[in-house]
């Protein structure tokens, strides 16, 4: 099974199984045909996280992100004023050094089965033109004006000066010659030769600093992922520098030591548990999480349950503690102030797959904001990433998603930005495969995984459920709990506003989760989201062998 948020990828995905490949070799056709027909957040200009969890029960966790070019500075995005400026979202300036495509070739490297060539030719014919879908069609639309910004970018994705609408026919014939590079030379293809000189030529063109050797120096990283327990379930996450699995092992660590069954389902109690545990970890996760390459992380401290009890004994179970005084609880606190809290949009993509043989893939990859910087490299098809904007371009001042972040995510030549994905695989306590998740989001994807969680183990929703279940969202500052449009029932704000809690209605939705259960008889059953549509699609043969 296969679910992303774009059927045609999810399609493709599992094809790839029934020709006999395995999650792995699903996953890379489904990332590059992610690339051609979910180009607001599919890419290979961008970069992202996988981890992965084999039948045999070894795990690993693969960091593909972008890291900072060799001319960048930590002050490059401040203004006259000590300001940030938006040099960092917008434009050649904000693109970190892309890691898409060598994260498939060393995923495909270690794990692959099947031809890489034989994997990229779906999404080269899809790039050779595609029938536009709906989801498509509207993404394009509502960001039209955006997309004039550039002219490579309007030639690419506005022919005849439009949107396409659903049902003509979008052909993208540089990404197509991009990508058969790239099946023909594996990264080699993207890295070095015509397309590294594109990326080149594109940013001398647009005040850029990414080089030849920025590309050629770029090394995807296997990581150790972040385990923890929950309630007897063993969990696996990303570690920095994602802050997900470790900032998600904090919040469930803390909410263990609470009965939520008992305080009853979005009751005030259980909502105020879980605000406080939320804003205590992310106060670390915004203080500590960094690159590891450069810092060392306090990530074991942050997941243990001795520092999850002392975090717990914090709370006031009558009164919500004031984000001001809730602090960092492994050192000392940098300066920092609040903003407004940005609602995010979907800038971010997950799929989920699980093989005829168990091995399980949950990818989060992402060129940051919707359409990235919006800059398409001239000639070569595809959009960049506006990745630089993830790190704390003016240490202890908000970003787009209004995260205040300190000293250890500032900016270094070839430094990694902290991120918030979170792909995530649950076993179940007998060490079955349980769940694979993750979600786009921001901020909020670490509290979305969270409740996803929560839902299906602490009350037992089944995963269609577990998914279209209200979401909250805290983030430590500024002090606001925002909960989904009519996710609240009135009388419940009352009695959390009267708790201390200051309370934020979403206009709209909170993440776009891409989720397989594993039943315990090895039926698999996919959730694609509502909120934004995508797919679950299984393969038949493949139904009850997950063991």
């Amino acid at each position: 099974m296969v679910t992303s948020t774009d059927r045609v990828a999810s399609e493709i995905g599992v094809e790839i199984i029934r020709r006999g490949g395995n999650a792995v070799d699903a996953a890379v056709a489904t990332q590059f045909a992610l690339a051609v027909v979910n180009p607001e957040a599919g890419n290979i200009g961008g970069g992202g996280f996988m981890l992965v969890r084999m039948a045999d029960g070894r795990t690993a966790a693969l960091d593909f992100r972008e890291t900072a070019p060799h001319a960048a500075t930590r002050d490059m995005y401040v203004g006259s004023d000590g300001s940030a400026t938006d040099r960092s979202l917008i434009g050649h300036l904000a693109a970190g050094v892309p890691g898409s495509v060598a994260g498939m070739w060393a995923a495909h490297r270690r794990f692959g089965s099947l031809a890489w060539s034989d994997l990229l030719q779906p999404a080269v014919n899809l790039a050779d033109g595609i029938v536009v879908h709906e989801r498509l069609a509207t993404s394009l639309r509502d960001h039209e004006q955006q997309l004039r910004k550039y002219p490579a970018t309007a030639r690419a994705f506005l022919p005849n000066g439009r949107a396409p609408a659903v049902g003509e026919r979008l052909v993208q014939h540089d990404l197509a010659e991009t990508l058969r590079r790239i099946a023909s030379e594996g990264a080699r293809g993207f890295y070095s030769g015509r397309t590294a000189a594109l990326i080149e030529d594109e940013m001398r063109r647009g005040g850029g600093i990414i080089t030849r050797d920025d590309l050629a120096r770029y090394q995807p990283v296997w990581r150790d992922p972040v385990t923890f327990q929950y309630r007897g379930r063993l969990i696996v996450s990303m570690p920095p520098p994602s802050s997900g699995g470790a900032t998600l092992a904090e919040i469930l660590n803390i909410m263990e030591g609470f009965d939520l069954r008992s305080l009853g389902y979005f009751s005030p109690a259980h909502i105020h548990v879980w605000a406080e545990a939320v804003k205590r970890a992310y106060a670390d996760r915004n203080t500590y999480l960094a690159d590891p390459d450069f810092l060392v992380q306090p990530t074991a401290s942050m997941i243990s349950d001795a520092y999850a009890a002392r975090r717990r004994a914090e709370f006031d179970m009558d009164r919500a503690t004031p984000a001001a005084a809730v602090e960092p609880g492994l050192g000392a606190l940098p300066a920092r102030r609040s903003s407004p809290l940005h609602h995010e949009g979907e800038n971010t993509t997950h799929y989920s797959i699980v093989d005829a043989m168990g091995n399980a893939v949950a990818v989060t990859t992402t060129i940051n904001s919707l359409y990235g910087n919006l800059v398409t490299v001239e000639g070569a098809g595809f959009l960049l990433n506006n990745e630089m904007d993830d790190f704390a371009t003016v240490p202890g001042s908000p970003n787009q998603f209004g995260l205040v972040q300190g000293e250890p995510n500032a900016i270094q030549p070839g430094k990694r930005m902290l991120s918030s994905m979170t792909p995530t695989i649950l076993l179940s306590p007998d060490g079955r495969l349980e769940l694979v998740t993750g979600s786009p989001g921001g901020a909020t994807i670490v509290t979305t995984i969270a409740q996803i969680i929560s839902n299906v183990v602490d009350f037992d929703m089944d995963i269609a459920s577990a998914t279209a279940a209200p979401r909250l969202h805290h983030q430590h500052l500024p002090d606001v709990l925002v909960f989904e449009h009519a996710g609240l029932a009135d009388e419940t704000q009352r009695a959390l506003r009267m708790r201390g809690h200051t309370l934020q209605e979403r206009s709209g939705y909170q993440g776009d989760t891409q989720s397989i259960q594993i039943l315990p008889d090895g039926t698999l059953v996919g959730s694609a989201d509502p909120r934004r549509g995508g797919a679950a699609v299984g393969a038949r043969e493949a139904r009850a062998v997950v063991q």
